[in-house]
């Protein structure tokens, strides 16, 4: 499933993904490996206190990923552990005067695990596909909870770095109708962070929930060929960094574009486009590219 490896690729800068087809059942007991890459560029808009103008952001992600269905507590279930490596570089004026970051290295796993609540029993490979396709209209609903671990490349004299040196806790519910060819997704999410105790200058940084729904259309044309359109909108996050509220919530919207194809009977390839745009005063403008390449073992 490079789907769940793009998704995590595709969110380097602000932890909010546009994922499609999270939901759809997998039979028992597949397992799934992928790597991807992904390529995010833009302009970001920084606190003034910062005396940053002018910023832009290139980052470049490869990932690997491995996915695996099981039945747990009489529930379909299916665990993503996610990895990638990212190279960051950001350039603006500072002070007046042109200003170059570079970062390189491993960020933050993420490890996933989801159920199926309603509307998908467990069921093994045929079994699967027949059900399918006696029921061509249905209905699953789904919940899940993510965490990113705070592994990643982390500096504490450092202002901008690729892992976050914190716990983003992220329980899940979604929803997809399937009619026929095409299915209609609705995710709901809440970024629950830590604190991160080693943040720039000696200092702590606190940070409220980021709350975030998407949804999803998706057109399946025949087995393994599909297509989404994609739409996002995350808000909240404020923060707090030495005990000094900042007036630094978030607002962004996202808009995506995916596509999948196979290449054999055990492999797939999948493309995807997001484009992100800050409904505030702070943020970022960015465009992410990915392409992903996944195998069933």
């Amino acid at each position: 499933m490079a789907l769940s490896l793009l998704g995590f690729l595709l969110e380097p800068l602000w932890g909010q993904d546009l994922e499609p087809r999270r939901w759809t059942p997998l039979p028992l007991g597949m397992k799934v490996m992928g790597i991807g890459f992904g390529q995010t560029t833009g302009d970001l808009f920084l606190d003034p206190v910062l005396n940053v103008e002018d910023a832009r952001v290139d980052m470049e992600s490869v990932g690997l990923s491995y996915v695996h269905s099981f039945e747990l507590l009489g529930k379909l279930a299916r665990l993503d552990v996610l990895l990638s490596q990212q190279s960051a570089t950001w350039e603006g004026l500072l002070d007046g005067e042109p200003a170059r970051v570079d970062r390189s290295g491993f960020a933050d796993p993420r490890i996933r695990l989801s159920f199926a609540l309603l509307g998908a029993p467990p069921l093994e490979g045929r079994k699967m596909q027949t059900r399918l396709k006696e029921k061509k209209n249905h209905t699953v609903l789904g919940g899940a909870i993510a965490v990113n671990l705070p592994w990643g490349e982390y500096f504490e004299d450092k202002l901008l770095n690729i892992g976050q040196n914190r716990y983003t806790i992220r329980p899940q519910l979604g929803l997809v109708h399937t009619r026929g060819p095409w299915s209609y997704e609705l995710t709901g999410s809440v970024f629950l962070y830590t604190d991160n105790d080693a943040f720039f200058a000696g200092t702590t940084r606190e940070q409220d929930s980021l709350f975030a729904f998407q949804s999803h259309v998706v057109r399946v044309f025949k087995p393994g060929v599909w297509a989404s359109l994609s739409a996002g909108y995350g808000w909240g996050a404020g923060s707090v960094v030495g005990g000094v509220a900042k007036d630094d919530e978030r607002g962004d919207f996202l808009a995506a574009f995916s596509f999948g194809f196979p290449v054999s009977k055990t492999q797939g390839i999948k493309l995807a486009y997001v484009r992100a745009r800050t409904q505030k005063e702070l943020g970022g403008d960015t465009d992410t590219f990915g392409l992903a390449w996944s195998m069933r073992l």
